[in-house]
């Protein structure tokens, strides 16, 4: 008898008639979904008749406004539809700023035509192009933030960042790449542009670029400002600094070197070039937003001002160059197949960001090292806070890591309050840690003889010159690793990629001669952390970490804190009866080791006042490594310069 049949009779014979005999529901109005058609042309790989002309004004820095005229040659008469860039190549996510749009009209020589915004797609603008029309005007204002409240802020009176999918539009049902734009920029009076573009003419402050395709135009933005350096660092790269004050661009030629360093240990750690010339964007601001953002000639960078002439407290920051940098080989030119997208419209899915963002975090932490931007030690000691950050997660217990390669799309980066529960973008960090421990597979098993290093002249090496984009799958990057040494790499990647675990896989760093500790006293690398950021970090003891003016910035699920009741937001008023301080906190950690007595804190909470008792006695504890093995390990090697 066919079970799944007979039951599935039974619940309809049962269900409907008790059902439609109620008349309680039988009064219910029941809609039907209203249909819609999409009307947006699906994207072809064939040129766009004509090419662009956009113009931006970005002069307007009192009202952080920049102006935008674009006249977009069509075909003939009939619909045409207007995008604005949705889904952006380094965000993960549909970001694009189609709030920031205003003012928005199109024209057919001295007639203005009528737009309708796409029901379901509002980044899309449908227009009825008269019969006999060459071309259309378009003009719109993007109004950039001007308060932090609003997003980021790319204006300031010193320096501005235009990111191209903010200030143009692009005919939908065409591959970006298909679509030829020349653009033109009029900058404020005295400001110096730096961009992967080249210009072709201009006069004064305004500057006409080459032509180029819209793909390419997206993935080149602007910093521009009023003071202003540029240093070349060899192999075609520039480093474009710009900053608050000319003070801060006072760079030490050994800080120089170092970062031309960095530029020879990339290109010999991937054996070729993917850029005819690649430019480093680097803000050194408190004004401009803070950024990171790769591109495949250059890349957005933003970091406090302080980053050259307090070259020993802005030690965090040393690694955002390294980082944004390898994206020029890893997330540029090779690329997971189901993130690369044909237009800006079509979605991406980021299942291999692990790869993308993983390994790139991996080898910027090693290039960071290889050229003495941070010391071997420092390194060391930013990778143990590394593994111990991700080893006090409990949501791995629930959430494997493949999983959270979605987070760009679920929670688009604003702020969690179970960080160590929900997940957040895993995938970066435990993502390095994959490419640590698949190192130390590599190296344990050719006696020394090979590394990811040579996965990585093999994965990221070929076609040298070529900055296109080469597209990958879960399975090409099995069968490189195989290439290297073999070994059951496919069961390894799912392995790491879908189980779950109490604990973090720290495996690769104990195949490499280290392992984790905790001792009372902090690193260098956390020292330095706290003290930029301001905040006192008990994650590992209390399971707390407490920001500026005293208040909780995360706690750690099931730790003591939790248990207590604690939870983000609240103010520690008081510790032991004592006004809060970071150091009266310590020593309450510290005085409450080896007892039994509890560390009893003072909260506050809008206007609820209450004393809790955290159960800790075993004092403070940071994270560090301590060295197993003898001689150079295999994390020596890795971190050793080439």
């Amino acid at each position: 008898m066919n079970t799944r049949a007979f039951v599935l009779g039974l619940l309809i014979s049962v269900a409907t008639p008790a059902f439609a005999a109620n008349p309680a529901f039988a009064a219910n109005s029941a809609p039907q979904l209203a249909p819609f058609v999409d009307t947006i042309p699906a994207p072809v790989d064939q040129p766009y008749p004509g090419v662009i002309r956009l113009k931006v004004d970005a002069t307007d820095l009192d009202r952080a406004i920049m102006r935008v005229e674009e006249t977009i040659p069509v075909a003939g008469a009939g619909p045409l539809v207007l995008m604005m860039p949705k889904w952006l190549p380094g965000n993960h996510s549909p970001r694009g700023p189609i709030d920031k749009l205003a003012g928005l009209v199109i024209k057919a020589g001295d007639k203005t035509l009528t737009w309708l915004r796409d029901p379901v797609d509002v980044f899309a603008f449908h227009v009825d192009v008269p019969a006999g029309v060459k071309a259309l005007d378009v003009s719109f204002q993007f109004l950039s933030p001007n308060a932090e409240d609003q997003g980021r802020i790319v204006m300031t009176q010193e320096m501005l960042n235009i990111q191209w999918e903010a200030v143009s539009l692009y005919p939908a049902g065409y591959f970006t790449r298909q679509i030829q734009i020349s653009p033109t920029v009029t900058y404020p009076r005295g400001f110096t542009p730096a961009t992967a573009l080249r210009k072709s003419g201009g006069s004064g402050d305004t500057v006409t670029y080459q032509t180029t395709n819209y793909e390419v135009l997206v993935d080149s933005p602007v910093y521009a400002g009023k003071y202003f350096r540029a240093d070349d660092l060899g192999q075609g790269v520039t480093l474009n600094t710009i900053a608050d004050d000319p003070k801060y661009l006072a760079a030490t030629p050994a800080q120089i070197q170092l970062h031309r360093n960095l530029v020879t240990q990339a290109v010999k750690l991937f054996g070729a070039r993917h850029f005819d010339h690649y430019d480093f964007l680097f803000s050194l601001s408190d004004r401009l937003g803070d950024n990171g953002l790769e591109h495949h000639r250059s890349s957005e960078n933003g970091v406090d001002p302080t980053y050259f002439t307090e070259w020993n407290e802005s030690l965090l920051d040393h690694n955002l160059l390294p980082h944004e940098f390898t994206h020029s080989w890893n997330g540029k030119f090779r690329r997971g197949a189901d993130l690369w997208t044909p237009d800006f419209r079509t979605p991406m899915r980021d299942s291999l960001l692990w790869v993308y963002e993983g390994q790139t975090q991996f080898w910027g932490y090693v290039l960071e090292a290889r050229s003495g931007l941070a010391s071997k030690q420092d390194t060391l000691d930013a990778l143990a806070s590394i593994a111990a950050g991700l080893d006090v997660r409990k949501a791995r217990e629930w959430r494997s890591l493949d999983d959270t390669t979605n987070d760009p799309v679920i929670s688009q980066r604003r702020p969690k309050g179970w960080v160590s529960w929900q997940r957040s973008e895993d995938y970066y960090n435990e993502g390095l840690l994959i490419w640590v421990e698949a190192d130390a597979i590599i190296r344990q098993g050719t006696r020394g003889a090979k590394g990811l290093d040579d996965f990585a002249k093999a994965f990221f090496g070929i076609n040298d010159g070529d900055y296109g984009e080469v597209t990958y799958t879960i399975d090409d990057v099995a069968k490189t690793l195989n290439g290297v040494m073999p070994y059951d790499w496919a069961g390894f990647l799912k392995e790491r990629l879908t189980g779950k675990a109490e604990h973090a896989p720290l495996g690769g760093f104990e195949r490499s001669g280290y392992k984790l500790t905790y001792t009372d006293t902090p690193t260098n690398f956390t020292k330095t952390g706290m003290k930029a950021n301001k905040y006192l970090d008990l994650s590992y003891s209390l399971g707390l970490n407490v920001g500026k003016e005293a208040r909780i910035n995360a706690v750690i699920w099931d730790g003591p804190a939790y248990k207590a009741g604690l939870t983000v937001g609240q103010t520690i008023v008081a510790v032991n009866g004592v006004a809060y301080t970071d150091d009266a906190m310590k020593a309450a950690v510290t005085a409450a080791k080896g007892g039994s007595a509890p560390v009893r804190l003072t909260v506050k909470a809008g206007a609820r006042v209450r004393d809790v008792a955290v159960l800790w006695n075993e004092g403070l504890r940071y994270p560090r490594f301590v060295k197993t093995g003898t001689g150079e390990t295999p994390l020596d090697k890795l971190l050793a310069p080439k």
